[in-house]
């Protein structure tokens, strides 16, 4: 397993799937939990220990309302954290906030709110700093990108 998605609630599944299509697009292993930093801080410290021995690279944790999650993961490893912050309250204002003022020396890179693919994606290009064939084809995904973009776009929009 290369990437660990972590979130707080089975009601943030759906945001978080994103997460999970941008690593399947790539052939990122990765393994999903439902965790909280506030109900079971105990199982989490065990599932952080065990997707670490795993072999685990980077961890996606998705929070809203309080948003601790993110930090809490990243206060207890070494691995890159990506926080993704859930709409949960204030449109997700909150939790974006709460996830990006980290304190000096414990970062969670930090997404968009409820744009968990992004955050797959990011995990993809921090994995591809060590795999070469994972860089090109992140390169070539880029140019496909741009060649839809263009394509669709080619002709003027109605409006």
């Amino acid at each position: 397993m290369q990437v660990a998605i972590i979130f707080g609630s089975k009601s943030d599944k759906e945001v978080m799937k994103g997460a999970a299509d941008a690593l399947k697009e790539f052939g990122i292993t990765y393994k999903a939990f439902i965790l909280s930093a506030h109900r079971v801080p105990e199982k989490l410290m065990e599932v952080l220990e065990e997707i670490e021995s795993d072999g685990c690279q980077c961890i996606i944790a998705g929070a809203g309302l309080a948003a601790h999650l993110p930090g809490v993961i990243a206060s207890h490893t070494t691995k890159p954290v990506i926080g993704v912050p859930i709409n949960a309250a204030m449109n997700g204002l909150d939790s974006l906030l709460s996830i990006v003022q980290m304190p000096k020396s414990i970062p969670v890179a930090t997404v968009g709110i409820n744009n968990s693919y992004n955050a797959g994606i990011l995990a993809v290009q921090m994995l591809a700093l060590k795999d070469e064939d994972l860089a090109i084809r992140v390169k070539n995904y880029r140019v496909v990108m741009k060649e839809n973009f263009i394509n669709e776009n080619n002709q003027g929009v109605d409006l």
